[in-house]
């Protein structure tokens, strides 16, 4: 093999080192960690000396990320264990911190969160901590992003995925919603049947109403229809004149005459009536006699 040829894959070789030790590309959610005087670079193209002059320490992700805390068994304050898994959101906000202040956050982090949740808990009674999942969620948020500032990552959320209290813990609460919804069901009963009540009584009270109203109606409108009878019988009474009242006395007479009874009584009245007619009958026999008298 020839010997220039040769040199030349060793030189093209070795520049394609150094341009590999020299030319990065950084994506836009990543950042290089670099020793030197330049400290942090990114994201694009980023130009490097090579090495020992500079060299790359480590590739950090700026995305948000989650950590998953398997399943712990915490004591309340009222010494009830109860078992508790959550997960933390967290993103690196200074990527150089993240790499010389902690050898691998994301482990420390998750040993952390452990001792954190079990301190947590342990000032809280299970009633609580049944109770206030998201006020437990903001605690263990601020205490935990409290430690990891100085490891440049903040904690963004942590959340709760599943509380399960002890055995006789779940039956008791199991007996108090049950227990609970009776109950409800019992004062949702009798608050129905204390509104029918309502409102049967309140629909006799107004039937009452309307019939108190519609009784008074009639009797006024009776009333009414009798004074108006008074008024036309009196009326038509002053227009009847003496022989007219006698002639009705005359006809009472006659229909007294037919029954059968065998006394009668006559008002007083009936001898003032009857003198006109007395008077008109003499004057009747006493023309008849004269015309008698002259014919003769």
């Amino acid at each position: 093999m020839d010997l220039g040829l040769v040199v030349l894959v060793v030189v093209l070789l070795v520049v394609i080192f150094i341009l590999r030790s020299i030319v990065h590309i950084v994506a836009e959610y990543q950042r290089l960690v670099v020793f030197s005087f330049q400290g942090v670079r990114g994201p694009g193209l980023v130009l490097l000396l090579p090495p020992p002059i500079q060299f790359v320490a480590q590739t950090v992700d700026l995305r948000e990320f989650v950590v998953e805390i398997p399943q712990q068994t915490c004591i309340t304050k009222d010494n009830a264990p109860i078992s508790i898994d959550f997960l933390i959101y967290q993103k690196v906000v200074d990527a150089k911190d993240s790499f010389l202040n902690i050898q691998n956050f994301r482990t420390a982090i998750q040993g952390i969160a452990t001792t954190t949740l079990r301190a947590v808990v342990g000032n809280i009674p299970l009633d609580d901590v049944l109770a206030k999942r998201e006020q437990i969620n903001e605690e263990l948020r601020v205490k935990l992003d409290d430690i990891t500032h100085r490891w440049g990552v903040k904690v963004t959320n942590v959340e709760i995925k599943e509380l399960t209290p002890p055995r006789d813990v779940q039956d008791a609460m199991n007996r108090q919603l049950t227990a609970e919804r009776t109950r409800r069901a019992v004062v949702t009963e009798a608050e129905g049947k204390k509104t029918s009540a309502i409102l049967v009584a309140d629909g006799a009270k107004q039937a009452a109403i309307l019939e108190a109203e519609g009784a008074r109606q009639a009797a006024i409108l009776r009333a009414e229809g009798f004074a108006l009878a008074l008024g036309t019988i009196n009326a038509q009474a002053m227009t009847v004149d003496q022989r007219t009242m006698t002639l009705q006395y005359l006809e009472a007479l006659k229909q007294l005459g037919a029954s059968p009874a065998t006394k009668f009584i006559i008002p007083t009245e009936f001898t003032s009536l009857a003198a006109p007619l007395t008077a008109y009958a003499a004057a009747r026999g006493d023309g008849g006699s004269e015309r008698k008298a002259g014919g003769g």
